[in-house]
């Protein structure tokens, strides 16, 4: 190669420099680019929970059925002149043959020599 060539070669590498490894070059771009998408969707995210606590909140201040609601199921509690009646889940009983252990067969005495 002669120098000319040489010269040009180092020139356009030199230029090409901060184009991939500067203050704004791609590899800049793409990483600030990853770190806006994660930061976008973690806004998005805390924006649907502000909104439901949001509706929460004019629920529990336009009316009563929300708290009546809330100290019901939260708080066990009960209106005057009601019955509080709790039914009890049926529980998974496992029956009794399966938790003793299998009968062993019968032993035959030994025989007298």
């Amino acid at each position: 190669m002669n120098w000319p060539t040489l010269v040009l070669v180092a020139l356009i590498a030199l230029l090409q420099y901060p184009l991939w490894l500067g203050k704004g070059g791609w590899l800049h771009v793409w990483d600030y680019d990853h770190q806006l998408q994660a930061q976008r969707e973690a806004n998005q995210k805390l924006e649907q929970r502000n909104a439901g606590l949001d509706a929460e909140v004019r629920d529990l201040k336009s009316g009563y059925e929300a708290i009546e609601e809330r100290a019901r199921y939260e708080l066990g509690m009960i209106k005057e002149g009601e019955i509080f009646v709790q039914v009890p889940q049926k529980m998974l009983q496992v029956p009794p043959a399966a938790t003793s252990p299998a009968p062993s067969p019968p032993v035959k005495p030994a025989a007298k020599r």
